[in-house]
């Protein structure tokens, strides 16, 4: 095993032999979106993602169901299989099976295996002072999600979330490949900053965000200022406690950007004098982001200063 649950990594890597090891993740969870074949999809590109963020390549996926089948027709599980399928096809893996358990709510995921060199992987360990971070994804999922749960937004207001969900990280894990960056990791239950925090943790550093920098969804900000939030941005805050300096941010930005995403962006520490390529790489690879939101410093007394 050259990396497992240590240092908060997003997959864990086995090594076959010398030129290839084993990258492999498990995610799933409840619908976030009414549309079954949306669902599949952006539950696929959330696990797939972890794959990317060790730079790795997806090979095969096995789906993970639960399904209350007295309760739902069979053809909203065909739907959401169908997207989830769809999206691994995307990623030229394939899916060899899986299992289904009957269940009170809808539950839907992929346990996926991805191959990568094993002296070329990266981890969410390696930042640098004086790197550069980038993220490639805008914030706001879970606000918008949340939004649409309680109809405050239309599915038609949602769409934008939707798209960026279920955009694979692939082009951003390849970019990052070719350009050779320090660290990454995706961005998705803890939020950019619980994210942020494990990665400069890991990295024995400090990272200074620029809040303003950081992009984020339409409308994010107006309904997070409504209290439509995950629960997930208040435990994140709880969590970091006195490792987060904020300096002079509205708080309602703080809770965006510490609330959950799915299927969120890489967050990658790259050397300066390679930023500005792997921003054009990413632009090229159409990215929904490729926004400079930061830099890593020497350690201090906070491991996150946001400004």
């Amino acid at each position: 095993m050259l990396t497992g649950l240590q240092q908060f990594e997003d997959a864990g890597v086995y090594k076959l032999d010398s030129e290839t090891a084993l990258v492999q993740t498990v995610d799933f969870f409840p619908p976030l979106v009414d549309d079954p074949f949306a669902f599949g999809q952006i539950a696929a590109a959330n696990s797939l993602s972890d794959v990317y963020s060790m730079g790795g390549r997806a090979i095969s996926a096995l789906n993970i169901v639960g399904f209350p089948d007295k309760d739902l027709p069979v053809e909203v599980l065909c739907e959401i299989l169908r997207g989830g399928s769809e999206k691994v096809a995307e990623a030229d893996a394939v899916i060899l099976g899986g299992h289904s358990v009957r269940d009170v709510e809808v539950k839907y995921g992929l346990a996926v295996t991805g191959i990568v060199h094993p002296e070329r992987f990266v981890e969410n360990k390696g930042a640098k002072v004086g790197d550069v971070l980038i993220l490639t994804k805008p914030l706001g999922s879970g606000v918008l999600t949340s939004a649409a749960k309680s109809d405050t937004i239309s599915q038609a207001e949602l769409s934008e979330a939707i798209a960026v969900m279920t955009c694979l990280n692939r082009g951003a894990c390849e970019a990052m490949i070719e350009v050779g960056v320090h660290s990454a990791t995706d961005v998705t239950g803890f939020g950019l900053l619980g994210h942020a925090f494990e990665m400069a943790d890991a990295s024995a550093v400090s990272f200074s965000l620029n809040a303003q920098a950081i992009p984020l969804l339409e409308n994010t900000l107006t309904l997070a200022a409504k209290g439509i939030l995950t629960r997930a941005h208040r435990a994140s805050l709880d969590y970091l406690g006195s490792h987060l300096k904020i300096d002079s941010v509205d708080e309602v930005l703080v809770q965006v950007l510490a609330d959950a995403q799915t299927s969120g962006g890489l967050l990658i520490a790259v050397e300066p004098d390679r930023a500005d390529t792997l921003v054009k790489k990413l632009q090229e690879a159409n990215t929904p982001a490729s926004a400079i939101i930061g830099e890593v410093k020497k350690r201090c007394e906070q491991t996150l200063i946001l400004s």
